[in-house]
């Protein structure tokens, strides 16, 4: 092959056509629609793995990275958790009981559930709770609520509150509900108002006492694992004959995250469609080309060039079109990317996200979809044109043109 020739000629056809200007500029804006395809595509696929994170990062801590639940009544107790701590010394484990309860202040009432935990304990596997007690000392009837519920009930430190509980107590010929005054002593704030306005943390021991448990039994086992996919497979197998069960965070939000997964999916099929009509431009261009070189290519191809070279020749043309167009478009999704991450150009409500700064996250896997995917799209749409440009009729174009 004459690389020299087939460098000369596409040197050639890449600079703007005066006598044809629509064949430059179908390829201009073949260059303009792939980077902005890749651009977009970048930028969209790190706000959507961005989010999904920031979720999976509140849901991790609100949900307990693994948590164990009784089968029968009674199941989980201190000598399960025992052996669990003895055989696990790598994992934390914050045993609670909980109940569902209205808590009052004045005439407002709000409903939600409550916690009843070992405050050391549970400040161990979840941050939230811990920020929100910091250095307090927890008494027995002390409650921490979230965010939500604070605000709806107007709770003050040291505020005496009045909760409800579903359990009834029997009092003469009627039944009563369960209520025990509590001392108010702080809020926290997950970023998840489904929780921020449900959830209510007490002692562990305020709770047996109002629900008459014994204090060696539980409601359930919450585990903080770093390797939460690995150690729930571990944990199966020693919770064998105990009559209890034991759930993942993941398992708990399955169908919110195959909805994100799913969503995340279509939109880069949709938005991966823009570089595909980019590239249409790049087949109008180079087949304009072709049709306006014709006479070009039978001489090339009558003074001994091979059909190889002037397949190489448009391909070439074709893929720097595309090829330069991807890597503007990832220079562009980089930038776009570093002005979001630092400045503060797309705010979200706080009250609905947790967060005013727009969460980004590009995935490896991700990015590599994104370049992959742009690149077969070039590479098909330069090839069938090239092809096309083989297939001249050298004796016929050079008699009657």
């Amino acid at each position: 092959m004459n690389k020299k020739l087939v460098n000369f000629i596409v040197k050639k056809y890449l600079r703007f056509d005066k006598k044809n200007p629509f064949i430059s500029i179908s390829a201009i804006l073949a260059f303009i629609g792939v980077s902005i395809g890749v651009m977009v595509l970048i930028l969209s696929m790190a706000i959507m793995n961005g989010t999904a994170k920031e979720f999976e990062k509140k849901l991790f801590t609100m949900n307990y990275p693994l948590t164990i639940y009784p089968k029968i009544e009674n199941s989980v107790n201190e000598e399960l958790l025992e052996k669990l701590q003895k055989d696990y010394p790598y994992l934390k484990f914050s045993p609670f009981v909980s109940s569902q309860a209205i808590i009052q202040n004045g005439d407002v009432m709000s409903g939600g559930m409550i916690f009843g935990v070992i405050p050391q304990k549970e400040a161990e596997i979840n941050p939230i709770y811990k920020e929100a007690i910091g250095d307090l000392l927890i008494n027995k009837f002390d409650v921490i609520t979230g965010s939500g519920i604070t605000e709806k009930l107007y709770l003050n430190d040291g505020t005496k509150t009045t909760l409800y509980f579903t359990e009834l107590n029997p009092t003469g010929f009627s039944m009563m509900p369960k209520m025990k005054r509590f001392n108010y002593i702080g809020s926290f704030t997950s970023g998840l108002n489904a929780y921020d306005k449900a959830y209510m943390y007490t002692t562990l021991e305020s709770l047996q006492t109002l629900l008459k448990k014994e204090t060696n039994i539980y409601d359930g086992i919450h585990i903080y694992s770093e390797d939460a996919f690995a150690d729930i497979e571990k944990l199966k197998v020693s919770l064998q004959g105990t009559n209890t069960g034991i759930v993942g965070w993941w398992q708990q939000n399955g169908n919110f995250f195959a909805a994100m997964k799913m969503e995340k999916t279509a939109l880069f099929i949709v938005l991966m469609l823009i570089i595909l009509v980019a590239s249409l431009n790049i087949i109008s261009s180079l087949l304009m080309t072709v049709m306006s070189r014709r006479k070009e290519i039978a001489l090339l191809l009558s003074m001994g060039a091979s059909s190889k070279e002037i397949k190489t020749i448009f391909l070439r043309v074709g893929t720097i079109i595309g090829f330069s167009g991807i890597i503007t478009g990832v220079a562009l999704g980089f930038i776009g990317y570093w002005f979001l991450d630092n400045f503060d150009i797309v705010t979200l409500p706080a009250d609905v996200y947790g967060s005013a700064k727009l969460p980004l996250n590009l995935a490896l896997t991700d990015f590599v979809s994104i370049i992959v995917g742009a690149v077969i799209i070039v590479l098909i749409s330069s090839y069938y044109p090239a092809s096309k440009a083989t297939n001249i009729d050298v004796i016929d174009v050079l008699r009657n043109e």
